[in-house]
């Protein structure tokens, strides 16, 4: 079983897990059963499909996993996007968090690519 919590791709996911929750908070209440829960189980599920595939031993289940958190975070990366042209917030205001969205499809990519190989 490997240790999750030591993977840089799990770090970013579980950092960009708090800045979701903390930027849905100020949504509209209507969203709270729409694009607030939505964006907030896709921020989950990338750090739990990370937990997730550690605990597996098999490369194609490690793989599979692996590639489950990737859609969840390009999902989120959407909702993102759409809930700050919605005006739900501004940019401005939370460009942190865009900036780890990006960095953890980067390292996700390139964790998914490097198992590929092997």
């Amino acid at each position: 079983m490997r240790d999750h919590k030591k993977l840089k791709a799990f770090q970013l996911a579980d950092e960009i897990v708090l800045s979701i929750y903390r930027i849905t908070r100020l949504f509209p209440k209507e969203e709270l059963f729409g694009l607030t829960s939505q964006m907030r189980r896709a921020a989950v599920s990338v750090p739990s499909n990370i937990v997730d595939r550690c605990a597996r031993e098999s490369q194609i289940e490690y793989l599979r996993f692996l590639g489950i958190a990737f859609g969840s975070l390009r999902e989120l990366h959407y909702q993102f996007e759409l809930s700050e042209r919605l005006g739900y917030f501004k940019k401005s205001e939370d460009s942190t968090c865009e900036t780890k969205i990006i960095e953890t499809e980067k390292v996700l990519s390139a964790l998914l690519r490097s198992m590929r190989k092997h």
